[in-house]
């Protein structure tokens, strides 16, 4: 089958979407699947020969974040070509609703499209007011994904029509093994933390507050933090000065230097406030073998299956999670049976279950429709 994919966000840039898309396009390669990815990238980035550069992406602000897009008539020049020259069989889009790559080729393509929404956000007036707009686009949509209940309900109000939930994948056995960064996790125990630092839903500063309060009982307790940071000496003065020698800001990670990252603490935590529609970092960690403390939000309680994977906390409070996590720092019992549960419930998120369900999808939407092409009106828009 000849597949292309469509990533809206900047290849160059980390996110859970982006690595969604690469896991996905290789589990289907390795299957025997011909996979082309566009996505937007800068001219001079490194691409995996799968991957075909759009041009360079904008920030734009968008679900407490910042994302980098691209949109106009250069990536629309450029996303036609690569639908012309392709010849796919199916067009999945990810992420269709913003104003990125993924609607342009819904704008642009006819034939069997199939759509993933990964967002989970609340009702938006802005994408409904905008809708009649993007209706055009979005009627083209054949097969629709969501990769979680809560992205689903985002499907639902915003764009209407119904989805079949396919979790994200994880490949678990590249995270099963490695060797811990030198010198962790260190007799004191420690505490582990990956994502984007400057994002406030991404939680860091409960974390923090957390472990000032834990760090004074414990005094070999360390954390261990890798994200990006915009400015990661503001991140580190939000600890009080005696402790800073106990926290390790690593920033951005390679992805071999993140599973060390995660083999080289005690406890993982993932302390979000919101807007995660499913925590592919958390499962990560799940994949990892870790003892996983996290916010009491829908995703995570999906993923640690409701708690008995993982430890939740009341989200947002510095407080509980302090609690939690002491509990499990002094309770090396309880982190084996949370390992031994996380293993298990993670692995119905492997590729090869996901990938599989993903390939059921395209050949539904195939049956008796002719391949994908560039269509002849593409409306007032483009």
């Amino acid at each position: 089958m000849k597949i292309g994919m469509v990533c809206p966000y900047s290849w160059d840039v980390p996110g859970g979407v982006q690595q969604h898309i690469r896991d996905l396009a290789e589990a289907l390669i390795d299957y025997g699947h011909e996979i082309s990815v566009i996505s937007p990238a800068d001219d001079d980035t490194p691409l995996p020969p799968y991957v075909v550069g759009a041009g360079r992406a904008v920030p734009v602000p968008y679900n407490g974040s910042v994302a980098r897009l691209s949109f106009g008539f250069l990536s629309v020049s450029r996303v036609r070509r690569w639908l012309n020259q392709g010849g796919f069989d199916v067009l999945h889009v990810h992420e269709p609703e913003i104003p990125s790559l993924s609607l342009l080729a819904c704008w642009v393509a006819s034939g069997p499209i199939v759509a993933t929404v990964h967002t989970a956000i609340p009702r938006s007036r802005v994408l409904l007011v905008t809708y009649p707009v993007l209706r055009t686009a979005l009627e083209k949509i054949n097969g629709r994904i969501a990769v979680s209940e809560a992205a689903r309900t985002t499907l639902v109000e915003h764009i209407g029509g119904d989805a079949v939930v396919i979790p994200n994948g994880v490949a678990t056995r590249r995270y099963r093994k490695a060797e811990p960064l030198p010198g962790w996790p260190g007799p004191g125990g420690a505490i582990g933390f990956l994502g984007r630092l400057d994002e406030p839903r991404k939680g860091l500063a409960v974390l923090l507050k957390a472990f000032e309060m834990l760090a004074p009982q414990r005094p070999g307790l360390r954390l261990l933090v890798a994200g990006r940071a915009s400015d990661p000496d503001e991140v580190l003065h939000r600890v009080p000065a005696g402790l800073r020698d106990r926290v390790l800001l690593l920033g951005q990670v390679s992805e071999e230097d993140k599973v060390r990252v995660l083999h080289s603490v005690d406890v993982f935590c993932s302390p979000n406030t919101g807007g995660e529609s499913f925590g592919i970092v958390t499962a990560e960690a799940m994949a990892a073998g870790l003892p996983v403390v996290a916010s009491d939000i829908d995703a995570f309680r999906q993923v640690l299956d409701g708690g008995e994977a993982g430890e939740l906390f009341t989200t947002g409070d510095a407080g509980d999670l302090a609690r939690a996590a002491g509990h499990l720092l002094d309770d090396p019992a309880r982190r084996a049976e949370l390992s031994a549960a996380a293993l298990a419930a993670v692995a119905q998120y492997d590729w090869s279950v996901v990938a599989r369900d993903v390939l059921r999808v395209y050949e539904t939407v195939m049956l008796g429709r002719t391949p994908v092409a560039v269509a002849h009106d593409t409306g007032d828009f483009l």
